[in-house]
């Protein structure tokens, strides 16, 4: 892959070809995009409101390609994860602080990514929840052990999840037929009365905290530029891979949110998407043809995937801001209790995947505003630092998102 890499800086390599070896970290970064806190929220929010928030996954994508083309450019430019330019550049107290809410939103993520899997198998299989939890354990660390081979093998297993999830809703869309001119004017912004929540939770899901950090970590080593026409040359390659990843996030939640607006809303059951398993009932009951399963084998393949993506953006985390490492298995075993404790106690797995997202959204600018810093200092980034129309847009998306939160806060105060 090296080899393959210098020949595409050099220009030895043209078109797809050079591309080829620079592809991998946003597929991987794309399925914390698809993961199953989406399932939850764009199940929801097209059952509830139809097709009203198409434009809210869409400004959400935008945003998530932003955010994770700066987490690349900060990796490529300085050679160091989020978490570690934070750790060398913030007091301890900020960082011993930016450490704990970011490990409790490690633990929100797999929460949320574990019950998703636990969930999918359920569907699919037919087993007791507590059962396909254990499962879901088990086939976790079956795919972390493939680092072992080396990370490519893994980041094909993760791309090839990523493929299940994108083939599983262009047939669930296809089958549910959602209408054309209903669907361009979900594009048009406005909230229905009662939907705000919704809405973070969708921001929440979509823009995820925790591959804010892993992103710069996976490009910081892959391919090193030696010179800063080097690292131009790697960041645009990078940028192909962000928009091919985040396209296809973005088309997946956009038919996600579509398909339940066409099976449920249309025929007056919004509160179907509340719950995952009456999804999965609903689907095969309305559309027939297996929809139902191809739902529940893609919810497993996001889950199993995200659950991983979920370890390792944990230690980067760690490793990043406390110059501390445990084993990744260790650290699987360990963000699995929460999960298991929630199935065994019988609590809703579709509200607790809701929820979690929530929480999510509000872990967002405690990774984003550092990045927004640091992306935007020509000392630090040298020839790649933010233009100045990224810089407004990087201001525009966190003033956004941090004035839903503090909307939201305030609404349920009052």
């Amino acid at each position: 892959m090296l080899a393959a890499a210098e020949a595409s800086l050099s220009g030895e390599r043209r078109g797809v070809l050079a591309v080829l070896p620079f592809l991998g970290p946003a597929f991987i970064a794309a399925i914390a995009y698809v993961d199953p806190g989406n399932f939850a929220t764009n199940m929801a929010g097209g059952a509830q409101y139809g097709y009203a928030l198409l434009w809210v996954v869409a400004v959400a994508n935008l945003m998530a390609l932003l955010v994770q083309a700066l987490s690349a450019k900060l990796g490529i430019a300085t050679g160091r994860s989020l978490p570690e330019v934070c750790r060398d550049r913030f007091p301890f107290r900020v960082v011993l602080f930016l450490w704990l809410q970011a490990e409790a939103v490690a633990m929100a993520t797999d929460l949320a990514e574990f019950v998703g899997a636990a969930l999918g198998l359920r569907l699919v299989f037919g087993l007791p929840l507590w059962v396909s939890g254990i499962l879901t354990g088990v086939a976790a660390f079956a795919i972390l052990s493939m680092e072992v081979w080396g990370f490519r093998r893994l980041e094909a297993t993760i791309t090839a999840f990523v493929a299940v999830v994108v083939l599983a809703f262009c047939l669930e869309v296809r089958k549910s037929g959602p209408p054309a001119g209903a669907v361009a004017r979900g594009f048009v912004p406005g909230l229905p009365g009662g939907s705000t929540l919704l809405a973070v939770g969708i921001v929440g899901a979509t823009v995820m905290p925790h591959v804010i950090y892993l992103h710069s970590a996976l490009t910081k080593k892959r391919i090193v530029g030696t010179s800063a026409d080097a690292r131009r040359r790697i960041f645009r390659f990078e940028m192909v891979d962000i928009s091919i990843a985040m396209g296809l996030a973005g088309v997946v939640n956009l038919a996600m949110l579509a398909t339940a607006g066409a099976v449920f809303w249309s025929r007056g059951l919004t509160g179907a998407g509340g719950d995952l398993g009456q999804v999965f009932q609903g689907l095969n009951r309305y559309l027939g043809a297996h929809t139902g399963t191809i739902f529940g084998v893609a919810l497993l393949a996001s889950g199993l995937a995200s659950s991983c993506v979920g370890t390792m953006s944990g230690q980067a985390v760690m490793e990043g801001f406390i110059r501390r490492q445990i084993p990744v298995f260790a650290r699987r075993a360990i963000t699995m209790i929460p999960a298991l404790v929630l199935i065994a106690a019988g609590f809703s797995p579709t509200r607790a995947l809701v929820l979690s997202q929530v929480f999510l959204s509000f872990g967002i600018p405690f990774a984003l505003v550092p990045l927004v810093i640091f992306t935007r200092d020509r000392r630090l980034m040298g020839t790649l630092v933010n233009r100045p129309a990224t810089n407004l847009a990087a201001y525009i998306v966190t003033s956004m998102i941090v004035g839903l939160n503090i909307y939201l806060l305030l609404a349920a105060i009052l």
